[in-house]
């Protein structure tokens, strides 16, 4: 049998943005991934305290403690095991929607051979390695074209008390070199994936779709996508918990205001949505120019239904062609009006509340706890009703 994903019939249409990937593969090797399933659970306890194994936590003569940073206990213990339980997320879910393509007959069958292409080259391109040695690189790069040293006041903790000359222990070492690289692969490894997401949903843009304008999702039958953001939904709480815990640090140590941090805070939960949610955007194009045509096809009908209405019992005519206005599947003038509002609420994106909460609520959440170190929750919780109103 013909298969486009490890032990995933090719019939079935589903991928996965994680399984077969170079980090995968590196980690059933070693065997963190079991044969018989992903292994989340130990593989997030294995990189969490893998990373984040600083050797000390109140040295001597330390201007401020290990302790008292908590981008760096957030980052690992919080952001690394929330990545890799994203992989679980991401898995299932494309799993299960990705069939409905063809399932829905929104691919017909006519187009099923160039929907399986599309979805072989996304594999071919998840599987390749030259997007991980590109992460690698530029990680690398960052680490050793700045003096991180002296740049990063999250190792102020291992620093001496002559700051002329800084000497740093293994600890620092440790969370330089090894426990923020790892951060810092699996972050860009979902920067990767997503853009996967957005090559693979503008593959499938371009073929001939079978989009419904009148469809009750009102999303022309691409309605079922809504839910793919949400397994981007940890990923936007792992980086968002980890700039608020920098943040965190600033209020309670440093005397910086919660308020004067509100224009970033704004900055990332809005670059968070656009990012997580822009391979839906793709279908924007097709969505438009069906539901242009449709706003002239149906208006035509309706028109045309609404006149002859009007001729048999206002004008008291007879009417000589009777099939639209016998016509079952249109209805009486009520129905045939439905008809047209459905094609003129019809979205050009197949968003909607399900894609949305899920990434603004992991991104809003780690900045209003930032806020409640100053603020009580009651007057955060009016800040925001204000703000909605």
């Amino acid at each position: 049998m013909n298969k486009l994903d490890t032990g995933t019939p090719a019939e079935t249409f589903g991928i996965s943005l994680v399984r077969g990937d170079i980090l995968y593969r590196l980690q059933r090797k070693i065997g963190l991934i079991p044969a018989d399933g992903p292994g989340i659970g130990r593989r997030a306890l294995f990189w969490a305290l893998w990373a984040w194994y600083t050797g000390r936590a109140l040295p001597p003569a330390a201007p401020e403690p290990l302790l008292a940073h908590f981008g760096i206990h957030v980052r690992f213990l919080v952001a690394v095991p929330l990545f890799i339980l994203a992989e679980g997320m991401a898995h299932g879910l494309t799993m299960q929607l990705l069939p409905y393509f063809v399932r829905s007959g929104v691919v017909p069958e006519r187009e099923v051979p160039r929907f399986r292409d599309v979805i072989a080259k996304i594999v071919k391109l998840r599987d390749t390695t030259v997007p991980w040695i590109t992460i690698l690189a530029f990680v690398v790069a960052a680490l050793t074209v700045t003096d991180v040293v002296r740049e990063s006041h999250e190792v102020a903790w291992a620093l001496g008390a002559d700051e002329s000359a800084p000497h740093t222990g293994f600890g620092a070492l440790w969370f330089l070199y090894v426990g923020r690289p790892i951060y810092l692969m699996l972050l860009f490894g979902w920067v990767w994936r997503v853009i996967l997401m957005f090559l693979l949903f503008r593959g499938v843009a371009g073929l001939d779709l079978v989009i419904v304008p009148t469809h009750p999702d009102r999303a022309g039958g691409l309605g079922f996508l809504e839910r793919i953001p949400k397994a981007f939904a940890p990923v936007a709480l792992a980086a968002g918990a980890v700039l608020a815990a920098g943040w965190a640090h600033d209020v309670v140590y440093h005397g910086v205001s919660a308020q004067s941090m509100q224009l970033p805070m704004v900055a990332f939960v809005v670059t968070a949505l656009l990012v997580f949610l822009s391979p839906l955007f793709v279908f924007a194009g097709p969505l438009l120019k069906v539901k242009k045509q449709a706003l002239l096809d149906y208006g035509a009908l309706i028109g045309r239904h609404g006149k002859l209405v009007r001729e048999r019992w206002i004008e008291g005519r007879e009417v000589e062609e009777d099939a639209i206005l016998n016509a079952p599947e249109l209805g009486p003038v009520a129905d045939t009006t439905s008809l047209y509002e459905a094609v003129k609420h019809m979205r050009i994106v197949p968003l909607g509340k399900a894609s949305v909460a899920p990434i603004l609520l992991a991104a809003a959440i780690p900045m209003i706890a930032v806020f409640a170190i100053q603020m009580p929750v009651k007057g955060i919780l009016k800040m925001l009703m204000k703000a909605l109103i």
